[in-house]
């Protein structure tokens, strides 16, 4: 089971030289996207207690477009094992506007976390 989220990233989310994006960034996008696998798969938003892992693999940048994905890898009795990714598949050119699609996404943040779900 996996949920997939796809946004923009918009030059006002860059705080550092070059227009790149913080990497609380990418782990807030994995906030949302884990709450909507908890959703799908039991109903629930569930509450966040901790990443176990967090790899930072390649730098996000104002005018990225970026998909999140969520994917369930392993349940528990109420603890559910997340396994994140935020990739890029898109990318500005330059500042004019002008942007591409990647052939290959690039592969910017890894992390792995756990979720717990309310007893029944």
């Amino acid at each position: 089971m996996n949920v997939i989220h796809q946004r923009y990233v918009a030059y006002s989310a860059a705080h550092y030289a070059g227009n790149l994006v913080d990497g609380a960034f990418g782990l807030a996008l994995f906030g949302d996207a884990g709450t909507h696998l908890a959703i799908v798969t039991d109903g629930h938003e569930s509450l966040f207690a901790g990443y176990s892992s967090v790899e930072f693999l390649s730098p996000v940048r104002g005018g990225d477009v970026i998909e999140v994905e969520a994917r369930l890898a392993a349940k528990g009795n109420r603890s559910r094992t997340i396994d994140f990714e935020l990739r890029i598949i898109a990318r500005a050119i330059d500042e004019s506007g002008r942007a591409e699609v990647l052939a290959e996404p690039i592969i910017a943040t890894r992390a792995r976390g756990t979720g717990v779900v309310p007893a029944p």
